[in-house]
């Protein structure tokens, strides 16, 4: 895969697994950058995050002209895009951890809290969980059935039902992955999930929104 990739670097995600994943699943151009040229010239997007979505929203927003570059690449050129965990909840309108905070809003919704309805149901939800693909959006025909892996304490609630790829069960129905257009995000980390994983990155580098 010749094509130029931009890895966003803004001091949240897991940069060094995402990038070796990648290269894994057939990338050979992979940029690991926060710069917004470089963005600006990328033919795929891969916004990964770990932590709260708080401390990645905001490390987003403190880097100047990148929200600005990854609206032009993604919504106005149309690239493709992968969130990845909290690359993916920051899609969603707003998150509510550690106060409210406004994410992207490319994909309506909130991210809220997982809540405990069984108490042999532990949070985070945390190791491999099968995902359930729901084919509504262009995106969601990435995400087959499997298992992935997952770390989270907070989820992603879309507006739209039409924008869940795939769900996933701890204690009750998670969204795993939310797709529109030529935009896919994944709860769990494909770099963490071996061969389902990789697989998923190998469809992503192919895919022709």
């Amino acid at each position: 895969m010749a094509e130029a990739i931009a890895l966003i670097d803004y001091g949240a995600g897991n940069i060094h697994s995402v990038n070796n994943a990648l290269k894994a699943a057939g990338a050979d151009h992979v940029h690991v950058t926060a710069d917004p040229d470089i963005v600006r010239g990328a033919r795929r997007i891969v916004l990964p995050g770990v932590g709260s979505f708080k401390a990645c929203a905001e490390g987003l927003a403190a880097v100047p002209g990148l929200v600005e570059a990854l609206e032009d690449r993604v919504l106005e050129a149309g690239v493709p895009f992968l969130g990845v965990c909290v690359g993916m909840q920051l899609l969603a309108t707003r998150g509510v951890e550690h106060g409210t905070t406004a994410g992207l809003g490319w994909i309506p919704g909130d991210v809220l809290p997982i809540e405990r309805t069984d108490p042999a149901i532990k949070i985070p939800h945390m190791g491999w969980n099968d995902v359930l693909p729901m084919p509504h959006r262009d995106g969601a025909a990435l995400v087959e059935r499997g298992e992935a892996y997952f770390l989270h304490s907070y989820h992603f609630v879309p507006e739209e039902g039409e924008n869940i790829a795939a769900m996933t069960d701890h204690g009750g129905g998670l969204v795993a992955a939310v797709a529109r257009d030529n935009i896919l995000g994944v709860q769990f980390h494909p770099e963490k999930s071996q061969s389902y994983g990789l697989s998923l990155l190998e469809r992503f580098l192919s895919w022709r929104p």
